[in-house]
């Protein structure tokens, strides 16, 4: 008897409009207060919730900062990187 393998194949406009979180890291050298400016400037995080955020990358690691397609953190992700903040988009 001869097994049939079958594989699925997913459309690429489904994997871009999936809902995708981007991730601040942790780093040595940036301040506190670049990183706040920058979520505030970059993510339109209001002051509170950037502050937040950066305590908890402080402590944990890391924290999602944003959420969206990834046709829509993408300039972000790209702005970030130019700050030289470590980011990913999951």
């Amino acid at each position: 008897m001869v097994k049939e393998k079958v594989q699925v194949l997913k459309d690429t406009k489904e994997d871009l409009s999936e809902i995708k979180e981007l991730i601040l890291y942790n780093d040595d050298f940036n301040s506190f207060d670049f990183v706040i400016e920058t979520l505030i400037d970059v993510c339109e995080l209001d002051s509170h919730q950037a502050e937040q955020c950066t305590l908890i990358v402080h402590y944990k690691g890391k924290c999602a900062v944003k959420s969206g397609t990834h046709y829509e953190l993408k300039p972000v992700y790209d702005e970030m990187t130019n700050r030289n903040l470590t980011v990913s988009i999951e």
